[in-house]
């Protein structure tokens, strides 16, 4: 596959070869001063520490939201000359997690709020166009950043936009088949169906993907691990997959995993994440805002846990299957607890 990268790509600053990703936290405020608000994205993420399976670092989540803030900020600097990009420190919390040691869940407040301040702290000081990156599929932590995007939209006048909701559900949700199976130029064998068949926490592709971009971090288990589902009314069981089946904490196919795999889903994910983000860096364009189910629910705030039970109803009649339907019987059975 084309376009790789060293898995421990460096984030450079502006050196003689006109680099333009910094971090942001490595910069004095009178540094910060100089950039150009009209050309600069910033990218900060937000995604918990969680158990990831006995084979997965508890910060899974987090270190590949990290990863793909930097492919992101390549590709808008590789994409949009004169622009640069400032990547924020993360905030290593969610909502919607399976508890196990090193797991940190916050209340769904919290962590909109977190989001929110962070973003508007960013538009107070002039900043237009923000990315928040997120690589925890949990309803209730995707609904809270998409939240916390709209409200320093609409206050500030800025573009902040949550890929998490438009991107990860889609892909989650196999929306992107036909998109893979074009990017390995073949058809999927039925067996690669059906490993990524319900494949939602530290499956093929969360551990594809730390392959990918951390193998290092992988412990060699996961080749060993047979494949855990389980049937939609588990998912009313708090910490399901860690009471069920093996008690190992994933639900999927991890030993089907490998770094090529990783290397797919990183191509596809960031194509995905970029026909979001390339409307949104055009001050031009004013249909940047990103639709997707959670945009939707995000306008709904008053009416949340109906609202979620709702649309997740609809979506699985329309045909999202099990994962969707899952994800409804446990995001509604767990609702209140954060």
């Amino acid at each position: 596959m084309s376009d790789l990268h060293s898995p421990n790509d460096l984030i450079p600053s502006l050196d003689s070869q006109g680099e333009r990703i910094f971090q942001l936290a490595e910069l004095s405020y009178s540094r910060l001063d100089e950039f150009d608000r009209n050309r600069t994205a910033v990218i900060f993420a937000v995604s918990p520490l969680e158990e990831h399976g006995t084979h997965l670092p508890v910060g899974t989540d987090l270190l590949e939201a990290e990863f793909f803030s930097r492919e992101l900020a390549k590709r808008i600097t590789d994409r949009m000359p004169g622009w640069s990009v400032l990547i924020g420190p993360s905030l290593p919390l969610g909502a919607s997690v399976f508890e196990r040691a090193g797991t940190l869940r916050v209340r769904v407040r919290t962590l909109r709020r977190a989001a929110q301040d962070y973003g508007a702290a960013l538009a107070r000081h002039g900043f237009k166009y923000i990315l928040l990156m997120n690589a925890h599929a949990g309803p209730r932590h995707v609904l809270a950043l998409e939240q916390a995007s709209a409200a320093v939209a609409s206050r500030y006048g800025v573009r902040m936009v949550s890929l998490s909701g438009p991107v990860l559900w889609r892909f989650l949700r196999g929306k992107y088949t036909r998109r893979l199976e074009n990017l390995i130029g073949r058809n999927l064998t039925l067996d690669e169906r059906e490993a990524m068949r319900g494949d939602a926490h530290a499956g093929l592709w969360e551990t594809s993907l730390l392959l990918r971009a951390r193998p290092e971090l992988v412990n060699g288990e996961y080749r060993s691990l047979a494949p855990q589902r389980f049937p939609l009314i588990s998912a009313v069981i708090p910490n399901y997959p860690l009471w069920l089946g093996n008690r190992k904490g994933y639900i999927g196919s991890p030993a089907a995993a490998n770094a090529s795999w990783g290397e797919a889903a990183r191509q596809l994910l960031l194509d995905a994440a970029w026909e979001f983000v390339a409307p949104a860096l055009d001050a031009q364009n004013e249909n940047w805002r990103p639709r997707s189910l959670f945009s939707r629910l995000a306008q709904a705030k008053k009416a949340l846990p109906y609202a979620l039970g709702a649309g997740m109803v609809a979506a699985g009649i329309a045909g999202v299957g099990a994962l969707g339907l899952g994800t409804l019987l446990w995001g509604i059975s767990r609702w209140r607890r954060s």
